[in-house]
């Protein structure tokens, strides 16, 4: 994180000005210039100061992006997508100003193909709200960042979750995208068959791109079939090391884990105070096996001697649906449980990803890092795939608290690349990461900035992200 990546932009007051004009007399009441819609659209869930668009174009079709975005190109004024707001990294700040566009309004399930396990959906539709469409046909969408994010926002900072261990990340996940470029077309960027070799792969270059290269307007994304039975337990153990270590077997004796998540003794002291839970406050491992009756028994019976074999303690497992979503529960709302230790400080929320064979070696270090800068912050990771976030609170009212978050996220991200990691694993660069982005691909930025010229020459799409242009 660093606060001097989100510096404002160069606003073109004159072009601005034209496009709220001509936005306005075509969208009625749909466009809104009200400060309270601005604000509304440039909240961060950290502590980059919030940067807010012009205009909120609440889009109800990919017509009336294509219109706005046309309007947009031609007097050179900044377009951000908008999904919930739930990115990390400045993703929706408008640091040049602009016109936000709001998906909310098109979250509509356009088709389902039960038969092939794929459907196609508006981006605007959250991962909930998808799920409760799809339930009836037997079948999900896996991804689980957290949050009840968007599925355009999703594929656009490539999110993941606690499921990607089994189920991969939305880069897996997206088969096809369309998107609005910067002339105000919509393309298609591939069809709908598993696979292809039919030129560039240009939906994972949409997947992951952060709005900075076009504006998603809809989704093609593979489902899964719903479990026959799913198992989830909590096991706790002695030390972080000798988690990761029952996390590593796990993995490397292919057992199926679908989710196998890591919590600090701290994270666990919040989440039994805010969940009203009894956990003993130790590392401790939340898993979850999808299967039959006979798959799931017997994935739980193999991880429980693995974890005895780590040191770890009883491995204790249910099939009762309501018992696992109280866990789920406790889980996701890890973040809350945090802020509930101390409300008055400010929260930053940053993760890294490493080799899974370098999980413990970076987790302990960090929280080495942790003790000896007396910080406050809590670990909790998706330990299947590498991949952990440290919340940390502090006073963001004192240039010294400032200074002191700043300097650890460098110091984490510095051992993440270390460790030939990674400086996010899910949250994206955004703003705030930018500087890590350039240490760890070094000349690829340049290739990136190519990339971005071509398909965006007049930097429209959400500009001062991933990187800055020049």
């Amino acid at each position: 994180m660093a606060l001097k990546d989100a510096k404002a932009g160069l606003r073109n007051e004159a072009g601005i000005s034209a496009v709220l004009g001509i936005l306005k007399q075509s969208f009625g009441e749909r466009f809104q210039t009200g400060e309270s819609f601005r604000a509304q659209h440039a909240h961060t869930t950290t502590y980059i100061p919030a940067q807010l668009p012009d205009g909120v174009l609440f889009a109800e079709t990919a017509d009336d992006v294509s219109a706005a975005v046309k309007v947009c190109a031609e007097h050179k004024v900044p377009v951000i997508g908008f999904g919930t707001g739930s990115s990390l990294e400045g993703q929706v700040n408008a640091p040049s100003g602009g016109i936000s566009i709001d998906f909310s309004r098109m979250n509509r399930v356009l088709e389902v193909n039960a038969e092939d396990l794929d459907c196609t959906v508006e981006p605007g539709i959250t991962r909930e709200e998808l799920n409760v469409y799809l339930r009836d046909t037997g079948l999900f969408f896996p991804i689980d960042p957290g949050a009840n994010a968007s599925i355009g926002g999703m594929a656009s900072t490539r999110a993941s979750g606690t499921n990607a261990v089994r189920y991969g990340t939305m880069k897996d996940n997206v088969l096809s995208v369309t998107a609005v470029t910067a002339n105000g077309e919509e393309i298609r960027t591939a069809r709908r068959a598993r696979k292809s070799s039919a030129g560039y792969d240009m939906t994972r270059l949409f997947v992951g791109s952060e709005g900075t290269l076009g504006i998603l307007t809809s989704v093609t994304l593979r489902l899964q079939g719903i479990p026959q039975k799913i198992g989830g337990g909590v096991c706790p153990f002695p030390t972080i090391k000798a988690a990761c270590d029952a996390v590593i077997m796990t993995i490397q004796m292919g057992i199926p884990v679908a989710r196998i998540e890591l919590l600090d003794a701290l994270q666990i002291k919040c989440c039994n105070a805010y969940s009203n839970l009894s956990y003993e406050e130790t590392p401790t491992l939340f898993l979850e096996f999808h299967g039959t009756d006979e798959t799931v028994a017997l994935q739980s019976q193999q991880f429980a001697e693995i974890a005895a074999e780590c040191g770890g303690g009883e491995f204790v497992w249910t099939v009762n649906a309501e018992e696992r979503a109280k866990l789920w529960k406790a889980r996701h709302n890890a973040y809350w449980a945090s802020r509930a230790l101390a409300p008055e400080l400010a929260a930053l929320s940053t993760d890294v990803c490493v080799p899974i064979s370098r999980l413990a070696d970076c987790i302990t270090e960090t929280q080495a890092d942790i003790e000896a800068h007396g910080l406050l912050a809590m670990i909790v990771g998706h330990a299947g795939d590498g991949n952990f976030h440290v919340l940390v609170l502090f006073d963001d009212k004192t240039a010294e608290g400032v200074a002191g978050v700043e300097n650890f996220v460098s110091r984490l991200n510095a051992r993440a690349l270390a460790m030939d990691g990674t400086c996010t694993g899910e949250h994206g660069i955004g703003q705030g990461k930018m500087s890590f982005l350039q240490e760890e691909l070094g000349g690829t930025v340049d290739l990136m900035r190519q990339v971005k010229r071509s398909l965006d020459p007049d930097n429209i799409f959400n500009p001062g992200k991933i990187f800055h242009l020049g």
